[in-house]
């Protein structure tokens, strides 16, 4: 976002708020300059601004990962009224955008016409469309995800964890929602895979969330964190027996979009006009290149032995259960440095990645994943390598 754009707009409001004043006093005051009309640019750029603050107020826990602290201590409105409000807000900007006329913007803004219209497309597919609300149990378990407060010292441990408590004395809020959204028959991989987040997000908070605060002075901070902690694994535990019992059992629907919808989607988030058997055969295509790439290697591995062979072969060389993490410690540097010498990518800072197992909650998607600041943030330069352990 630009700060700076704010503070302007803010300074203009001020002005004119001023000037309306000045315009009651008795004494005759000269006529007012018609205010010139904004450029495109100008009118897009403020356009974009107002968007991004809706969006961001509306996905608080989004804002904080990307590094913007305005909304720390907020989460997601899953009540039904919030859900129609964004979606109505959602609609209004993608007309207004629809107005802009992107030969008359310059190059940055008319590629960012694009991507805004693009991003709501994507958020309009997801709530109309694929009805993540109503049918995906997902969406609840992971929003009391505190973790960005733990692992990214961007304010002082105290401040952060007033935050934390914040979010944990929503959590009920959020499953009360959840219960009244959530359609009679869901998925049954969606709630398999909602009943394994929500679990491994209450372990993180009666364990990890503990432990990471150890160190917190102020007892009253502490105290306060004693209590919604315990709501929050209380509230979380609870979603997990209620997905267990009353929707497992009866969870047959499909979760496959179907061709329809899944061109829609194509066409609204990475804007590929192609029908779905054009991009299997484009990927079948590249599979078989990939396959005959692969064939080569495996003859220079063993040339005694057919290709699948090789590939179980290699598959069996790996490091134990026990020395999992190490074995990849050991690697991260010289990979870092592989890519340095070779000039693949320029990494910009010295810090390096911490290793870290994969937070309970991620286990159920994730092998392994990099989780770096956002790009908004100003203090903290945090990096974590997440593996999850076998």
């Amino acid at each position: 976002m630009n700060s700076f754009r704010f503070l302007v707009v803010a300074a203009l409001a001020l002005f004119c708020a001023s000037n309306a004043i000045a315009v009651r006093k008795p004494t005759p005051s000269p006529s007012p300059t018609a205010t010139p009309p904004r450029s495109p640019d100008a009118e897009f750029e403020a356009v974009a601004e107002e968007f991004i603050k809706g969006y961001l107020a509306a996905r608080p826990l989004q804002a904080t990962n990307l590094g913007i602290h305005d909304y720390d201590g907020r989460i997601q409105d899953f009540n039904r009224l919030a859900i129609d409000a964004e979606t109505a807000r959602l609609k209004r900007f993608d007309e207004r955008l629809k107005k802009f006329d992107i030969t008359k913007l310059n190059t940055r803004n008319a590629i960012d016409v694009r991507l805004l219209q693009s991003a709501i497309d994507r958020e309009l597919f997801q709530i109309e469309d694929a009805g993540v609300f109503e049918r995906n149990p997902m969406i609840y378990a992971r929003a009391i995800d505190v973790n960005v407060y733990v692992k990214r010292n961007f304010a002082p441990i105290e401040q952060r964890v007033r935050s934390i408590v914040l979010i944990e004395n929503q959590a009920h809020n959020v499953f009360i929602a959840a219960k009244s959204n959530l359609a009679d028959n869901l998925p049954r991989p969606y709630v398999e895979l909602a009943i394994q987040i929500a679990r491994g997000t209450a372990e993180f908070l009666r364990t990890n969330l503990v432990e990471a605060v150890a160190g917190l002075k102020d007892e009253n901070v502490r105290a306060a964190l004693a209590m919604s902690n315990r709501r929050a694994v209380m509230a979380l535990t609870e979603y997990a027996t209620w997905l267990e019992k009353e929707k497992l059992p009866k969870a047959t629907a499909p979760f496959a979009l179907g061709e329809a919808k899944y061109r829609k989607f194509l066409g609204a988030t990475e804007l590929i006009d192609l029908p779905p058997a054009k991009i299997l055969e484009i990927g079948m295509t590249q599979l078989k290149d990939e396959q005959a790439a692969f064939a080569d290697a495996a003859k220079k591995i063993d040339p005694t032995k057919p290709a699948p062979e090789v590939y179980k072969q290699v598959q069996a060389e790996h490091p134990t259960a026990e020395n999992l993490l190490p074995e990849i410690g050991k690697h991260l540097d010289s990979i870092r440095q592989y890519v340095i010498d070779h000039k693949l990518v320029t990494i910009p800072s010295d810090v390096r990645a911490q290793l870290k197992e994969t937070p309970q909650y991620r286990r159920a998607t994730s092998f392994a994943s990099m989780d770096t600041p956002g790009p908004f943030e100003k203090k903290a330069n945090e990096a974590y390598y997440y593996v999850t352990p076998p």
